[in-house]
């Protein structure tokens, strides 16, 4: 069961005090909207919840007498008024909120309590036949590549999500895609929670302001929209949300670590550390304030790739996620329609049994490679992955609302080495490891979180149900260690005593193009790309394979600057 600090509570409750505060009020004493009375709709509490949600029922009703058209028999409108302008906020008409609409879409769709969702579903139904337009929502479940019903079939445990939804006051895409594998969701959450909500070195608005900068980097919208409405939720100064530009000093001088951070972190040096660090200069950061501020960048760089690799769509009420006219019917709507045909199923069973051959053949090899042949087989998967990218090699257009927050945005990852360029020396994991350097820093300089992460990282690398595919009783540590170490490989950290001719049996190469783009540009991420690997595996381990992948990036990300930290304090 997820465990948090009651704190918790309070963030839920405002984020139905944002929207009371949001929500315009009616000056002629008409019925107003207001927000905080339904905070109890995130009450374990069944009864709590059954008075919240009469009162929500009694509100939207009262809008619903005061502004739905008039028909005459025939059920035509009488009024000529346009149908939007009846409704809208500040119409003049005191019409049915927006954020009303969407709020109901939101819990209709993602609310973990039956007796929520039935309930504003069954409100959106009536304020339709009440002649309101409702919000469709665009997304069908919470990820574009896997189906709804299969995320149901694989058995999404509804305990921790329930618990999201009362600690948060929602329940995100992201949250039920994770929660395929509850184990490592629950320290997910603990440790995010740590980062955003409990006390810290960094004020509450600032670290949704850097989330925001982090996720731009990748063109993340999701995260973007997400954290836009946290930072406003606690606080944020809204004028900073023009972009960049428009935020302190102090945090755009984070710029260019957050640009390393996303896409190159070995450049980092101790030099970079010193610049932020420097006494009397503007904007000058504490050293645990910058350890905050790269748990936070690398954190949601690593959710970012998270969000791609996994199809998250969007919220059904951000920006993306609904819509107030049907959409018109495309063949691309369907994610299915870019697949190109399926795989025999004979031929994707042959797939599954010559991995686990392999496997086999690699347990059973006693001769061990010598430390040169080692190196010497790192130096060539590394050389390899030079030819590992995607096919689509197409630029994306960032929103406006996401590039604001982006400067330099040609920056971008570039392969760790290539022929003919001097290249930065190998990252040793054993000259500088999380292990016995990272965790002690970070312990030292932001205490509890440290543990958090070294949870977080130990919980992903030994998940197993000793499963792979149809096959159960699987052993599955060579294989997650190879999708681990090709991450670290792509980011130019070596283990000395790993040999690197395991990954080139063990990863197929679409795999390999796969794990490469979501790790190092993760908005080139595409359904086919998804759907081109483990044919016939379990959506779960697909996303296994994508929190191998966040957290992978995550520490590769994380000890090139506690590297860099270190040499500095040195």
């Amino acid at each position: 069961m997820l465990k948090m600090s009651p704190v918790t509570n309070s963030v839920a409750a405002s984020e139905w005090n944002r929207a009371a505060e949001s929500s315009p009020a009616d000056t002629d004493s008409e019925p107003v909207c207001d927000w905080r009375k339904f905070g109890s709709l995130c009450s374990r509490d069944e009864k709590e919840r059954a008075a919240a949600l009469g009162v929500l029922s009694r509100t939207v009703l009262a809008f619903l007498d005061r502004v739905a058209p008039a028909r005459a028999e025939n059920g035509a409108v009488k009024d000529g008024t346009p149908q939007w302008e009846r409704e809208s906020p500040g119409g003049g008409g005191g019409g049915i909120d927006k954020a009303m609409l969407l709020l109901l879409l939101r819990l209709s769709r993602n609310c973990p309590f039956r007796d929520i969702s039935e309930k504003t579903s069954q409100l959106l139904q009536t304020a339709q036949e009440r002649g309101v337009q409702i919000p469709q929502a665009l997304g069908q479940g919470p990820s574009f590549f896997i189906p709804v019903e299969e995320m149901v079939e694989e058995g999404v445990v509804q305990p921790i999500l329930r618990e999201a939804f009362v600690s948060l006051g929602r329940l995100d895409h992201v949250t039920m895609v994770m929660g395929l594998h509850t184990e490592y969701l629950a320290c997910f959450l603990r440790t995010q929670h740590s980062l955003l909500q409990l006390d810290g070195p960094l004020p509450y608005p600032w670290r949704h302001f850097i989330a925001i900068m982090a996720a731009a980097r990748h063109q993340c919208s999701y995260l973007v929209q997400l954290h836009t409405a946290e930072f406003l939720q606690v606080g944020g100064d809204p004028q900073w949300l023009g972009g960049l530009s428009c935020a302190p000093q102090k945090l755009r001088n984070l710029n260019e670590l957050n640009k390393l951070l996303a896409h190159r972190p070995w450049l980092i040096t101790k030099e970079h550390i010193e610049v932020l660090l420097k006494p009397g200069g503007e904007g000058c950061w504490s050293l645990a304030e910058l350890i905050h501020a790269v748990v936070l960048l690398t954190h949601y760089h690593s959710l970012s790739s998270f969000v791609f690799g996994c199809g998250v769509n969007p919220e059904p009420d951000h920006e993306g996620g609904h819509a107030f006219q049907p959409p018109s019917p495309c063949p691309t709507d369907s994610p299915r329609g870019e697949g190109g045909g399926s795989v025999p199923r004979v031929e994707t069973l042959c797939e599954v049994e010559a991995l686990m051959r392999k496997m086999k053949l690699l347990q059973e090899q006693e001769e061990e490679a010598s430390q040169e042949e080692m190196a010497v087989r790192f130096e060539r998967e590394k050389r390899e992955s030079l030819l590992v990218t995607p096919t689509d090699d197409s630029k994306r257009l960032p929103l406006a609302s996401v590039s604001r927050f982006v400067e330099d945005p040609d920056f971008g990852y570039e392969d760790f080495t290539r022929r003919g360029e001097q290249t930065p020396p190998t990252f040793r994991a054993q000259d500088y490891s999380w292990e016995d350097h990272g965790y002690s820093l970070m312990n030292r300089l932001y205490p509890d979180v440290g543990q958090l992460l070294d949870e977080k990282f130990q919980t992903v690398y030994n998940l197993t149900y000793n499963t792979m595919a149809m096959h159960s009783g699987v052993d599955t540590k060579m294989l997650r260690k190879a999708v681990w170490n090709y991450i670290h490989c792509v980011f130019g950290i070596r283990f000395d005593d790993y040999d690197y001719g395991d990954v080139n049996h063990l990863l197929e190469r679409s795999l390999k193009v796969y794990i490469k783009t979501v790790a190092c540009y993760p908005e080139k991420t595409s359904y086919r790309m998804y759907h081109a690997f483990w044919r016939h595996f379990r959506h779960s381990e697909k996303v296994h394979v994508n929190l191998l992948l966040l957290e992978a990036r995550m520490q590769a990300a994380l000890l090139y600057a506690l590297r860099a930290i270190t040499r500095y304090m040195t």
